[in-house]
């Protein structure tokens, strides 16, 4: 097998989140978004003994199961991947792939642990309460274009107006924006000559509430009058409301939401969400799941995992705007929440004084710095880390605390399988685990994890 050569092959099974394994002349060989049970036709990019990498090129069959996608935009847009899968499938292939990593995890330490069935998604369309559409073109030199990334592509966008995985309200957002700045001839942020000026528009409803924030995002190459901009949003004939506009500089070279500050055009920079009965303030840039519906899945079964909390001091660890805690914090003695996003942390002060909690305290900084600091001792740990896990260090900081008992919330099985190894040296032992899908359509899903200490 060399690289250029063609080939074909059926996938066998996909690993997480989408890689296709298939056999081919003897080589195990790795395709991005390959379902099993498709036949592919692919070019070989990449050999390395017994393995290899290809693109694929032209699906020959389909899977016995796959469907016709329901998304106008699919494939050309890079945000969803198994929209020819029927969700059932994706719940099960996803299912799969955890349970597969987390065996893979704890196999050298002869023991077993309860694997539960997943838990969907309450909506498998227009879940999202928040998106980040990029300024761009096309195709290059063509008209301004406002939507996803083309997949495979950094500098080509695709206009997603009729985007299913958001309700209508975020389509109609879009496409006004766009023709508001089409018509202004306003020319988008390049994103390799670091040139020109809109960059992204930001755009975030609550599901409960149906409050919207929308934030154009700009460099500040150029100034302009967006008071136009603010009176065609105010116009559009929404099913929610809008409580905020926004006008955030950002003049980073990485292609990335920045906030280097934020203006109001008009309303309030934040709005309020509520899960569980308890309401949140979230503000443009603060950490909240963006799966509304499904977080309340995700929490009721963290909450279930944790158990009984009464007089406990509980360490919410990486905790955004402080929902697990305040979720905690009826029924425990004290929590104490830690995260690295001060914006966060002011949002989760102000949620706990909503909801009429006194025994929560929010600490900002870097979990791995500030457990150095605080005084009280945990009885129980909640984690719910970034896609990256837990940095070594901090996580033999936690392990020291010695407790009895943690929950770790991962939105990467990956990043959870690998801090098992060092979670399970130490002497904890993987006792329940659930995946909750908080992400339909894509090859994300959400882990909770129950831990207890091997005495």
């Amino acid at each position: 097998m060399k690289k250029g050569q063609i080939i074909e092959g059926t996938v066998q099974k996909t690993v997480f989140p989408n890689k296709g394994k298939m056999e081919a002349e003897g080589k195990t060989v790795t395709v991005k978004n390959g379902i099993p049970g498709q036949k592919l036709r692919c070019q070989v990019a990449k050999v390395r003994g017994e393995k290899a990498e290809a693109r694929v090129l032209e699906v020959l069959e389909r899977a016995p199961y796959e469907c016709g996608a329901f998304c106008v935009h699919f494939p050309e847009c890079g945000g969803c991947i198994w929209q020819t899968m029927p969700y059932e499938e994706q719940l099960s292939l996803k299912e799969r792939q955890v349970k597969e990593l987390l065996d893979g995890a704890v196999k050298d330490y002869g023991y077993e642990y309860q694997f539960e069935p997943i838990k969907g998604s309450p909506r498998k369309y227009a879940y999202r309460n928040k998106m980040e559409f990029s300024f761009g073109d096309a195709y290059k030199d063509g008209p301004l274009a406002l939507g996803m990334h083309k997949r495979g592509s950094f500098y080509d966008i695709v206009t997603v107006g009729d985007c299913r995985i958001v309700d209508e309200d975020f389509g109609k957002i879009l496409r006004e924006t766009l023709a508001y700045f089409q018509e202004q001839g306003t020319a988008f942020y390049h994103r390799m000559r670091h040139e020109g000026y809109l960059r992204h528009l930001l755009v975030r409803k609550a599901a409960r509430t149906g409050e919207i924030l929308a934030d154009l995002v700009t460099s500040t190459q150029a100034e302009a009058d967006l008071s136009g901009w603010k009176d065609r949003m105010l116009s559009l004939p929404l099913e929610g409301r809008i409580v905020g506009l926004l006008h955030t500089k950002n003049d980073s070279l990485a292609d990335v939401i920045q906030n280097d500050g934020t203006e109001i055009l008009w309303g309030q920079d934040f709005f309020y969400e509520e899960l569980l009965g308890l309401r949140f303030r979230i503000s443009p840039f603060s950490f909240f799941q963006t799966n509304s519906l499904g977080a309340e899945v995700l929490y009721e079964t963290a909450r279930s995992y944790i158990g009984d909390t009464k007089d406990q001091t509980i360490f919410d660890l990486y905790s955004g705007t402080g929902t697990i805690a305040q979720i905690l914090a009826p029924v425990a003695k004290k929590v104490i929440g830690v995260e690295i996003v001060e914006e966060a942390v002011e949002a989760a002060k102000e949620n706990a004084r909503l909801n009429g909690l006194d025994n929560c305290e929010f600490i900002a900084g870097d979990v791995l710095k500030m457990l150095d600091h605080i005084e009280e001792r945990p009885d129980f740990i909640v984690l719910d880390p970034p896609r990256d896990g837990v940095h070594p260090k901090a996580l033999r900081k936690i392990i020291e605390y010695g407790v009895d008992r943690m929950v770790y919330i991962s939105c990467k099985p990956t990043s959870l399988a690998r801090d098992l190894e060092l979670l399970q040296e130490s002497g904890y032992r993987l006792e329940r685990a659930c995946c909750v899908d908080m992400f339909p359509w894509t090859g994300n899903v959400e882990t909770v994890a129950l831990l207890s200490r091997n005495r």
